[in-house]
């Protein structure tokens, strides 16, 4: 068998680039599986019957969700008003102040060690492509992407489905017994092995050690829970 020839291997980059949907999921995710929980878990430190715990964490999921959903699209709509308005300005002094921009230019391409003479033919080419120079000063001198159009919805979308899809599993052990005691025994158990399971997969996607993740996520989420449960016992 020849070996193979290093030249004629293709050369695959693994880099992870996080997409805004799973880091919208994680947003929705986080707080969906911790907040109920830990009101669910504060609510059975005060002995109350299992239907007023699931009618409060309902009501916890339903605010929470649109609560989230309306901070995403929010955020979205100013990271695009912000591009929006940025571009604009960038536009208007590429047209008045064209030197200035081409100095900028010059200054950006020196600190990757071009020379004048190299830098000349590329500050020529924008200056007659006036949409390239633009896109080009958003990009590397401003370090701006222009924004999907469509983000601040399926931003405000994916946060509150995933915090609805977060919450419901803590409260799902309330749903299917009348004995707050085993409901929280349960509820403790599915959401500290969801904590997990979804800190691991988080710590994948975001490029961190998924154990490390997902020790955290649990932990975090476990702190949240005992804090509230002890606090309602002890003001119950």
């Amino acid at each position: 068998m020849s070996a193979r020839n290093p030249a004629t291997v293709p050369h695959v980059e693994r880099h992870f680039t996080a997409s805004e949907f799973v880091r919208d999921v994680v947003i929705g995710m986080s707080d969906g599986l911790t907040v109920p929980f830990a009101l669910a878990a504060g609510l059975t430190g005060t002995a109350i019957a299992t239907r007023f715990i699931v009618t409060a964490g309902l009501a916890e999921i339903a605010a929470g969700s649109i609560a989230m959903g309306l901070g995403g699209y929010l955020a979205a709509r100013s990271d695009a008003e912000h591009y929006q308005s940025e571009r604009a300005r960038e536009e208007l002094e590429v047209k008045e102040l064209p030197q200035r921009e081409r100095e900028e230019v010059a200054e950006l391409f020196a600190g990757y060690g071009l020379t004048p003479e190299q830098i000349e033919p590329i500050l020529n080419a924008f200056a007659s492509n006036h949409d390239a120079w633009v896109d080009f000063m958003m990009r590397y001198e401003l370090g701006l992407e222009e924004p999907d159009p469509r983000r601040a919805f399926t931003s405000a979308a994916t946060i509150a489905g995933a915090y609805v899809v977060g919450g419901l599993i803590p409260l799902a052990p309330y749903m299917a017994t009348t004995s707050a005691r085993t409901a929280a025994l349960f509820s403790v158990v599915v959401t500290l092995i969801a904590l997990t399971a979804f800190g691991y997969v988080k710590g994948r996607f975001t490029g961190t050690r998924p154990v490390r993740s997902a020790v955290q996520t649990a932990v975090i989420g476990g702190l949240a829970a005992a804090a509230a449960f002890a606090i309602a016992r002890v003001f119950s």
